[in-house]
């Protein structure tokens, strides 16, 4: 079972082609267990320092990161995930979903959609004990 942070084996499929791969230096921890946890810090919003053990040192995790940042690898991991999820293919075969007929497909509006204020509250003006 694949804990609630970590990346699938699809998603890892997607990503591990974009991340650039060191060919020099130490042995390197996984690349996916780091991205593993770059991906639990941000969903949590943890300081890396506090990182699980099991997503390697919160020291690479950091570098890495920043590594990834400035060579701009985000751009093109965001564009792959968002091509293919703006191309769903239908049971039909078109490219454009269809929504299920309990989604709403324009805004309703009903009496409690927004509370009307009294009208006197409309023409009271403030004075200078109302202005802070």
């Amino acid at each position: 079972m694949i804990p609630r942070h970590e990346l699938t084996d699809q998603e890892w499929e997607l990503l591990a082609p974009l991340i650039p791969q060191a060919s020099t230096g130490r042995p390197r921890v996984s690349d996916r267990q780091v991205t593993n946890g770059t991906v639990y810090q941000i969903r949590t919003g943890i300081s890396r320092r506090d990182l699980p053990e099991r997503d390697g040192p919160w020291k690479t995790a950091y570098t890495r990161f920043r590594r990834y940042a400035l060579a701009d690898v985000f751009a093109p991991v965001l564009q792959q995930i968002q091509a293919r999820v703006t191309r769903p293919v239908t049971s039909t075969g078109s490219s454009s979903p269809t929504p299920p007929s309990s989604v709403p497909t324009s805004p309703q509006r009903s009496g409690s959609y927004r509370r009307r204020l009294p009208r006197a509250a409309w023409s009271r003006r403030l004075g200078p004990a109302d202005a802070g």
